[in-house]
């Protein structure tokens, strides 16, 4: 156990590049060479010659892969993004409105309203009018007659929209189900 090892270092200059199999070098299975040799039993033990798929882009040289590259860039990056109108989801107006019903919080509930699924629909008009769609956790909710009126004052406060009009709604009625992740998470409900 107490034999020292020894490694072997050789340094060499360069290695040559394997050749690759070619498709026209393949074989199907009944002309397949097969090579024998004997396991540790003495016994025959016949194996088929490993055949490697040939690359795409073996005979394509460095400075074609590059200029190929470069096209795939230039029309990649020529392309200008689509301007979202503002009042779709995705344009500012909208995302606007929704970043507002993000910051307005349930009086019981530690969640905003958003989260908590009690908005069933944010709609901006082309004039830029919202007109949101919302239901309570309950008909008999102690801040029924306050919060739409609240929620309108807020939303009717964004840059950009000229009118808030707040829909309350009671079908479908709402359901813990309705919340987002994060707000079954801050809820202790996952």
């Amino acid at each position: 156990m107490s034999e020292e090892r020894k490694i072997l270092v050789e340094e060499v200059d360069s290695v040559a590049k394997p050749k690759l199999a070619k498709v026209e070098d393949a074989v199907d299975d009944s002309e397949q060479d097969v090579s024998t040799t004997l396991d540790t039993n003495g016994k025959a033990d016949a194996k088929p010659a490993p055949v490697m798929a040939p690359s795409p882009y073996e005979a394509e040289s460095d400075s074609a892969k590059l200029s190929r590259k470069k096209d795939y860039l230039e029309g990649f990056l020529a392309q200008k993004p689509e301007e979202t109108p503002a009042g779709e989801a995705g344009g500012d107006v909208y995302e606007a409105v929704i970043d507002t019903l993000k910051s307005i919080f349930d009086p019981e509930i530690p969640v905003n309203i958003y989260d908590l699924g009690l908005i069933y629909g944010v709609e901006i008009t082309p004039d830029n009018h919202a007109i949101v769609t919302m239901t309570l956790t309950t008909p008999h909710c102690p801040v029924a007659e306050s919060m739409p009126g609240e929620i309108e004052l807020q939303v009717g406060s964004v840059p950009g929209v000229g009118h808030a009009e707040v829909n309350l709604v009671w079908d479908p009625p709402w359901d813990p189900g309705k919340m987002s992740d994060e707000a079954k998470l801050e809820l202790g409900m996952l």
